[in-house]
């Protein structure tokens, strides 16, 4: 998949496409769906795939204070569309001069003049350009005009209930891994280079790669049994048919357990993934990592001593271990 970083870089697209727009986080099974409709429309129309998507999102630009923990970084939710074969990310720095567009300029400098777009995929609640003057309703008046088709997102519903980030984030925050697994098509996941860190794990007897965050707010924290997978392992893993992600290769990823937090015990400042791996001996620093989170062990908490921490570790690490015996 081709990545088009900024406007500015549309003057080598070669103009024609089918595309959709949106924010696309965790690209869960309801973006699924609407990205297998992309692909559906850009076999049949014969023009690549093309997802529009912005950053930072428009809800952080606007109300930063107000907006919810992101499910996916940027890296990890691109990674997530080019494995549902699309084939074209643009992704648009959303700024107070792009804030600035109308509704019209945005369709016609934009969508016509630079996309030459001929289908665009958008959910009936969809509002955009200066003041959120443009909708639905407009797009499908600027598709007549300009000769490209639109058409709704239809609602993708799972138990009963519409499959949403914000839905996700609930289930996260619950501890429901595999209600969180069943919306996303797959484990919730991060990815992130190993660090060195202050190698406290190592005193105690569970030493630990440090994955850092990147984010304002995670949007999980405590301690879970996790899997670890990466390219630096010989280990790989895709979107197969039927949309699960899976190991590609036939290996199986590391089981381990995993602190996600800002590590109270030991006044921590900046937001970490901390894994500890069963049956493990590498080199893990400078490596890119998945971190699978399969199964809530306990909420982060500060401990009095590191004696009482370790102990509590260990209490961790036998539940971790009952899990994966139990799986």
């Amino acid at each position: 998949m081709e990545i088009i970083r900024g406007l500015h870089n549309l003057t080598r697209f070669k103009r024609g496409c089918v595309a959709t727009i949106g924010n696309f986080d965790g690209v869960h099974s309801g973006h699924q769906h609407i990205l297998a409709r992309l692909r559906q429309k850009s076999e049949s129309f014969q023009l690549p795939s093309l997802v529009i998507t912005f950053e930072p999102q428009p809800q952080e630009f606007f109300a930063p204070a107000k907006s919810p923990a992101r499910l996916t970084r940027f890296r990890d939710k691109a990674e997530v569309i080019a494995d549902c074969g699309i084939d074209t990310l643009l992704v648009i720095h959303f700024n107070s001069r792009f804030a600035r567009i109308t509704a019209d300029e945005f369709v016609a400098r934009i969508l016509v003049a630079q996309l030459g777009i001929k289908y665009l995929q958008v959910g009936d609640d969809f509002q955009f350009g200066k003041g959120r003057s443009g909708n639905f309703e407009s797009l499908i008046r600027s598709g007549a005009e300009y000769g490209f088709e639109v058409e709704n997102t239809p609602t993708f519903e799972m138990f009963q209930q519409r499959v949403s980030s914000t839905r996700i984030r609930k289930a996260l925050e619950a501890g429901d891994m595999e209600l969180t697994r069943a919306l996303l098509k797959r484990p919730y996941w991060m990815s992130g280079h190993v660090q060195h860190g202050d190698k406290r794990g190592r005193t105690i007897g569970f030493p630990t790669a440090n994955v850092p965050l990147h984010r304002e707010t995670p949007a999980v924290s405590g301690v879970f049994a996790v899997r670890l997978w990466g390219k630096g392992l010989g280990l790989c893993k895709t979107i197969l048919e039927g949309g699960h992600l899976e190991d590609k290769t036939g290996q199986q990823g590391i089981n381990g357990i995993a602190n996600i937090g800002y590590r109270p015990t030991v006044d921590g400042k900046k937001g970490l993934l901390e894994v500890h791996l069963f049956n493990f001996e590498g080199d893990l620093y400078g490596k890119l990592v998945h971190v699978d989170f399969l199964h809530k062990i306990r909420a982060e908490k500060k401990f009095d001593s590191f004696e009482i921490l370790k102990q509590q570790i260990l209490n961790d690490v036998v539940e971790a271990k009952k899990y994966f015996t139990e799986k």
